[in-house]
């Protein structure tokens, strides 16, 4: 058996491993899929070449190079499977903070909790898309992924245009206190969700669970929005608002593109 790694620089949460296992799902020559994200490698055991791999990884556009092929004679693996009941764990939590800051971020006036709202959903639909779609046919989860992909493009056009109008408008200032407060919990929501996604790793891969909290866009975005809030409250202005929002706005597009590239 082959054992190819691949280094992904732009895969830096699980959403983008669950982007990377539905693109190589029916790959008949690859036995498992082993991924340090942390590091941000991919390690595939295959058989065959890894031409066709490589291709369908660079089609996702997430930075991926090949660097090394070697002969391994490792045959156990973890089964994917054993994490389904972690993936709807996460994808509840990820769902539930979707709702949360998207009231929230309304009520108080905050664009940057509405778009964070939004990448939360874009996590939940690559989530979904992996469970609800299991056992099913690739077809039917290419047809998820177009629905989910649109979707989400299509809320973010909403967000852009609503920035846009308070931008040309004056508008009240947005509640700082609760744009920090909700996303000091969504920040733990996400190290929480990241935790319990390594829960099946080994032992030795313990140590990186921290490095991957701090190397998600998920935590740097809810850091943005703290942030905002402050300069909101400093500046009495709601232009950080508005510049965090435009700016998360841009992350889930590109999300969404990524997802509508598995419908393809």
């Amino acid at each position: 058996m082959n054992k190819t790694t691949f280094e992904i620089t732009k895969m830096d949460c699980p959403s983008e491993e669950n982007l990377i296992r539905m693109k190589l799902e029916g790959f008949t020559n690859i036995n498992h899929l082993d991924f340090d994200i942390p590091n941000r490698k991919l390690f595939v055991y295959h058989t065959e070449t890894s031409d066709t791999i490589e291709t369908a990884l660079a089609e996702l556009n997430l930075g991926s190079q090949k660097t090394l092929t070697e002969i391994s004679e490792q045959t156990q693996f973890e089964e994917y499977s054993n994490q389904k009941q972690l993936l709807w764990t996460v994808l509840a939590i990820n769902f539930a903070f979707f709702i949360i800051e998207i009231l929230t971020g309304w009520i108080s006036k905050s664009m940057g909790l509405v778009a964070d709202s939004l990448d939360m959903l874009a996590d939940s639909f690559v989530y979904g898309i992996s469970l609800f779609a299991v056992g099913g046919t690739v077809v039917k989860k290419k047809r998820i992924a177009k629905i989910a992909g649109y979707f989400q493009i299509t809320l973010a056009i909403i967000g852009f245009i609503e920035v846009i109008r308070r931008f040309l408008n004056a508008e009240q200032l947005p509640n700082f206190s609760t744009m920090i407060i909700v996303s000091v919990f969504a920040l733990i929501a996400n190290g929480i969700c990241l935790y319990i996604l390594q829960k099946s790793k080994s032992k030795e891969e313990a140590h990186m669970k921290a490095s991957m909290i701090f190397t998600s866009n998920d935590v740097i975005i809810n850091l943005g929005v703290i942030i905002a809030g402050l300069l909101v409250l400093w500046l009495q202005s709601n232009k950080p608002d508005l510049i965090i929002g435009t700016i998360v706005f841009i992350l889930v597009v590109q999300g969404a593109l990524r997802i509508l590239k598995l419908s393809k």
